[in-house]
């Protein structure tokens, strides 16, 4: 069940919300710890036992770590800490590396011994397992760094670690963002209007652009020689369709969120309007971008120990981050770009070099598209196709099966999707422009939802990209 969904519009979201609102206060968090689970289940019934062994294994070693609080017990802190750790991280590595490092067994045992593929059935991958695993993770950390209190209710627990607004895409919620909410929080008519309407926005742009450009993107990466517009086309749709399909689940998520009394922080933050790499992953994906520096980045070391360090810690952890996307090598590629750009990113900074916004900017722009296509290739022979295609290795002319792809109202909301991208810096620069009243901005988010709604009714929902991460 995704959110774009007519089961989850019609019939999950009214039901959980009348009997949400219609629980004493006290109560809240198991209503909705059992709808988040009910919402799990939708999918497959059989790993949400995964999803509840994962949620009360932290939960049990948060209190463990507790407990062993003073200097006598700091070596069973650190064993409780690395051992839980372990296996939480054991869970994601099967059910997410299994089948890639066994594929790439049968590669090298083919091409050195000439040797058969190894008896192998492919591993799922659960849904919501990488999110999880990551806010788990944070909790026990968080619980050993004394910065939380360990939570004594399961209830309460799993109430956040699988809140179905953020259980499936994230954001990346951490436990001290909510912790007080947890226990009390007040449902008003202002935060359930103001959800509402993030969560039709998000809605909106998911269902209107990002599944209106994904025919387009589809049919670039699926040339086996893709022309220079062929692959630009290719790839500037792609950066639209992946920004407003997990922008759009986030928006969802922080509207859903707040109308459950909880107010979780903005994911994104206006990203293809960055001036340099480090801007940039300060306005995409917030929730990951933070995780990664404060418990991989930091943990490694940061910047403590010398540049030659920082530098290798910066492309450990975006290339670690690139893996956590997918069991793919291309995304391990897209992880060091990143890495690679921030590191170059750093020297130059430390240089005391300086260069124009007119240069950084499209420079910036220009390194974060073209890592977008091993994104979004997931293979290598893909992304070399792409890449020559970028190049201009395969001529320069709109392909046929591209032609067939274009149509009008294509276009149009590719101009929209561009307008959106880039409105908040002309906004910037003419700052008297208003708009037209408080009518307006309560009205158009109703309409477009409402659209959306109707588009969403002629054709097949289109997964959200994150969903396979």
């Amino acid at each position: 069940m995704v959110f774009s969904s007519v089961e989850f519009l019609a019939l999950f979201l009214p039901l959980f919300f009348i009997a949400y609102l219609a629980t004493p206060s006290g109560a809240r968090n198991l209503t909705l710890c059992c709808g988040s689970w009910m919402f799990y289940a939708w999918w497959k019934p059989v790993f949400l036992l995964l999803i509840v062994g994962i949620t009360f294994a932290a939960w049990f070693l948060g209190r463990e770590i507790a407990r062993a609080d003073d200097r006598a017990n700091e070596r069973r802190q650190k064993q409780l800490l690395v051992g839980g750790i372990v296996v939480i991280l054991g869970c994601l590595a099967w059910f997410k590396y299994a089948n890639l490092l066994v594929k790439t067994a049968d590669e090298a045992l083919a091409a050195t011994l000439h040797a058969g593929p190894i008896p192998w059935t492919n591993v799922i991958l659960p849904i919501a397992l990488s999110f999880t695993v990551l806010q788990a993770v944070s909790y026990l950390i968080d619980v050993r760094r004394r910065t939380v209190r360990a939570e004594p209710s399961f209830v309460s627990f799993a109430a956040y670690l699988d809140m179905f607004p953020h259980l499936i895409a994230g954001p990346i919620i951490r436990y001290s963002w909510v912790d007080k909410a947890l226990i009390e929080r007040q449902l008003t008519f202002e935060d359930m209007s103001i959800g509402a309407r993030r969560f039709m926005i998000g809605f909106a742009v998911k269902v209107l652009i990002a599944d209106t450009l994904a025919p387009v993107v589809e049919a670039a990466f699926d040339l086996a020689q893709p022309s220079f517009v062929d692959a630009w086309l290719g790839n500037i749709c792609f950066a639209f369709q992946i920004f407003f399909d997990f922008a759009g689940y986030s928006a969802m998520a922080i509207g859903l969120g707040r109308m459950l009394g909880f107010k979780y922080p903005e994911n994104f933050r206006d990203p293809y309007l960055a001036v340099t790499i480090q801007d940039f992953w300060r306005r995409w994906h917030i929730s990951l971008s933070s995780w990664l520096r404060d418990y991989l980045y930091i943990s490694l070391g940061g910047n403590r120990y010398g540049d030659v360090r920082t530098y290798t810690n910066l492309l450990l952890t975006m290339a670690i981050g690139g893996l956590w996307h997918g069991a793919s090598w291309s995304f391990l590629l897209w992880g060091v770009i990143h890495g690679a750009a921030l590191a170059v990113g750093r020297f130059w900074n430390q240089r005391g070099l300086w260069m124009t916004v007119a240069l950084s900017y499209p420079l910036t722009l220009l390194v974060v598209l073209l890592a977008w296509t091993p994104f979004r290739a997931t293979s290598w022979t893909g992304t070399l196709a792409m890449l020559s295609g970028q190049i201009g290795l395969n001529g320069f002319a709109l392909s046929e099966q591209m032609i067939l792809t274009m149509r009008p109202l294509l276009l149009v909301w590719m101009g929209i999707a561009a307008a959106v991208v880039f409105w908040p810096a002309v906004r910037a620069r003419f700052p008297n422009f208003e708009q037209t009243g408080e009518w307006w901005e309560a009205l158009w988010p109703v309409a477009v939802f409402l659209y959306a709604i109707a588009v969403m009714m002629g054709h097949q929902t289109v997964p959200f990209l994150y969903f396979q991460f």
